[in-house]
C-alpha cells in the first residue's frame, strides 16, 4: 500500500506561481505513473496531468498546457507539480495518484489518493 500526502498549497495572485508536492509512504513510487488531479467546487474531479513510471511519457490537460509540469524525484520518492502561471480557474483542491500509464491514458489505482490541497488563485 502506498499513502500519499500533498503539501504546497496556498492562495496566490493570477499570473503567479506554486509547486504542489507528493510524498509516498509504505512503498517506492518506482514502479508506478503518478498523476495529478483536481476537484473544482461542484465539479467532478479531472486530470491534470501524469507521468509514465520512468519519465519516459507526460499528458497535460489542454488547459494546463505549456503552464504545468510534472516531475519525479526517487529519492525523495515525491512528485512535483509546477504550476506557472496561475488563473482563477485553476482554483480547486489538486490530489495526487499513483497509478498506471498505458497507451497515452493515466488509469489513476483506487485507494492510491493523497488527501489533497487546495489551490486558491484571487483575480
Amino acid at each position: 500500500q502506498v499513502q500519499l500526502v500533498e503539501s504546497g498549497g496556498g492562495l496566490v495572485q493570477t499570473g503567479g506561481s506554486l509547486r504542489l508536492s507528493c510524498t509516498a509512504s509504505g512503498r517506492s513510487l518506482g514502479p508506478f505513473a503518478v498523476g495529478w488531479f483536481r476537484q473544482a467546487p461542484g465539479k467532478e474531479r479531472v486530470v491534470v496531468g501524469a507521468l509514465s513510471w520512468n519519465g519516459s511519457h507526460k499528458y497535460y490537460a489542454d488547459s494546463v498546457k505549456g503552464r504545468f509540469s510534472i516531475s519525479r524525484n526517487s529519492v525523495k520518492n515525491t512528485t512535483y507539480l509546477q504550476m506557472n502561471d496561475l488563473k482563477p480557474e485553476d482554483t480547486a483542491v489538486y490530489y495526487c495518484n499513483a497509478g498506471h500509464y498505458a497507451e497515452g491514458r493515466y488509469f489513476p489505482r483506487a485507494g492510491y489518493w493523497g488527501q489533497g490541497t487546495q489551490v486558491t488563485v484571487s483575480s
